[in-house]
């Protein structure tokens, strides 16, 4: 493994769990010219800028080391000189290393491509693979971000506006946990109420009146969504 991030330090203890040997993770500071030698598998679990940088410094193997990376955008091309390339990216949110090695043999969704041993890797973690070609890889990447970054965001959004009226965040979690069960059933269509499914606008009104201004750009923006999926699902 190459990088001690967040990361690769849960993939390398989720492998450890899972009964893969692991060896010492390599940092900044590290020689890697020779990181693929005598291993099956070598990691590149370093910020999406530096993996070609990092994978031209390792020497390539006769002895065919897959040497794969987890970036979620990007495609095998940055592997090159390796002849045998991988990539497995964990959909998952991994804040620290305990936590994310955890979710991380608790049945993931893993992009992969490239050597079969990727996929070898993900099914002892008890994961399941989606498969993807190099070309989707940015668009699912998006999607990921939307799904987990941005959904962050607007919870702290919902923070902000709460405190307002004196609200905490807490009290509207449980509300975000159903809404996300209602989506798993329904899907987000049919799983959408409150005013902009309803084409309320006098209640979208009272609320854009009431925001601080730095946040009505992004409720604007939400309600666009919002009634972009009530028009897609419109017969």
């Amino acid at each position: 493994m190459i990088g001690g991030g967040r990361a690769g330090r849960s993939l390398a203890l989720a492998l450890a769990q899972a009964g893969w040997r692991v060896g010492p993770i390599l940092g900044r500071d590290d020689d890697v010219s020779g990181a693929a030698s005598g291993v099956d598998l070598l990691v590149i679990a370093t910020p999406d800028a530096t993996i070609a940088e990092v994978a031209a410094a390792v020497e390539p193997r006769s002895d065919g080391a897959v040497v794969a990376h987890m970036a979620g955008s990007l495609g095998l091309d940055v592997l090159a000189p390796h002849e045998r390339r991988g990539a497995l990216h964990p959909l998952a949110a991994l804040p620290n290393p305990e936590v994310g090695a955890e979710r991380l043999i608790s049945g993931t969704w893993f992009a992969v491509a490239g050597d079969d041993l990727v996929r070898r890797a993900v099914d002892d973690l008890g994961g399941r693979p989606i498969e993807l070609d190099d070309a989707d890889r940015v668009a699912y990447h998006a999607a990921a971000v939307i799904a987990s970054n941005h959904l962050v965001a607007l919870l702290g959004q919902a923070e902000r506006v709460g405190a307002s009226a004196g609200v905490p965040l807490e009290a509207y979690l449980d509300l975000v946990r159903a809404t996300v069960d209602n989506v798993a059933d329904l899907g987000p269509a049919g799983a959408l109420t409150g005013p902009a499914a309803r084409g309320d606008w006098a209640t979208i009104d009272r609320h854009l009146a009431a925001l601080d201004p730095r946040e009505r750009a992004s409720y604007e923006a939400m309600v666009a969504l919002a009634r972009r999926l009530v028009d897609d699902d419109s017969p």
